[in-house]
């Protein structure tokens, strides 16, 4: 087979994918950039050119300042405390233990479910309602009951709380793969200098699991900015816009309320945001690689 026979093969692979791509993700982006300086809605049947005026009118809304700043919370949060506690337990199971694969097993069952389904499941746990489990378990020890999705200041972080318990076990099968991968005599070595156990983990441990956790803290960040699902089963962005997001603010301005050119508005800051975002991280991940390295 001649060389340009074969690129013609290869590029005919890939070209389903690259069609994909180009029709379900550039198109539509090019789209919502081009109709957020549009006054497109269900009320306006004429589109016409308005400039700058819906980011305008998003910058200067309170409530849509407020869904930017829980997403960004959110997402900070979910990925410092699910990678901590998954690198926690990858250590801990990674050694040789008698039930060490049943535990993983465990710990990685919830990330099989689906996100709506977790989110009614703990709307029920978390409820105020007599029924609800948690509250229960706290009466049973004489303590307080506690509102934890009607409470402003609670709602978010018991929504991050169930994140982190479903998606934890995911990240810390990664970190488990990555530990498989390092030399053990690294660790002998080490000992022999006279490393204890904390050393270890510091300063060859950590380092070595740079390219488990720089996929991870990226995945979590970009997941925790997307957060839809669980919000949107456990609390509908409530109580009042407490646990309103990104995700949930495009979703009821596009769709609910029909403000189209606003809502596209919205994904185009979304969209500035996960860049920007993803770059910083980006960055700070390199400047780890190029000091361990």
């Amino acid at each position: 087979m001649n060389t340009q026979h074969r690129d013609r093969v290869f590029l005919g692979m890939i070209l389903p994918a690259f069609l994909g791509f180009m029709l379900l993700f550039i198109v539509p982006t090019l789209m919502s950039f081009a109709y957020s300086v549009t006054n497109w809605s269900v009320y306006n049947p004429e589109i016409r050119f308005v400039g700058f005026t819906n980011f305008a009118k998003l910058f200067a809304d309170q409530k849509t300042m407020a869904a930017i700043g829980h997403s960004i919370k959110y997402a900070v949060l979910i990925t410092l405390i699910q990678n901590a506690l998954a690198i926690l337990f990858a250590v801990l199971l990674a050694r040789k233990l008698v039930m060490s694969n049943i535990l993983k097993s465990i710990f990685f069952l919830p990330a099989v479910l689906s996100i709506l389904v977790v989110g009614y499941l703990f709307q029920y746990i978390m409820t105020s309602a007599d029924y609800g489990l948690l509250n229960n378990i706290l009466r049973f020890f004489k303590l307080a009951p506690v509102n934890w999705l009607g409470d402003s200041n609670i709602a978010l972080y018991s929504v991050l709380a169930t994140q982190v318990w479903q998606w934890t076990g995911w990240s810390m099968v990664i970190y488990v793969a990555n530990l498989k991968s390092i030399d053990g005599s690294l660790y002998e070595a080490a000992q022999i200098d006279g490393a204890g156990t904390g050393q270890c983990f510091w300063r060859l441990t950590l380092p070595l699991l740079y390219p488990a956790t720089s996929f991870n803290v990226l995945m979590s960040l970009i997941g925790g900015l997307k957060v839809f699902d669980a919000v949107f089963a456990m609390t509908k962005g409530g109580p009042g816009y407490a646990t309103e997001t990104i995700m949930t603010t495009m979703i009821r301005e596009g769709f609910n309320s029909g403000r189209n050119a606003y809502a596209c508005a919205f994904a185009v800051v979304f969209f500035v945001i996960v860049f920007c975002m993803t770059k910083v991280i980006t960055w700070l991940l390199g400047r780890w690689e190029a000091k361990i390295s």
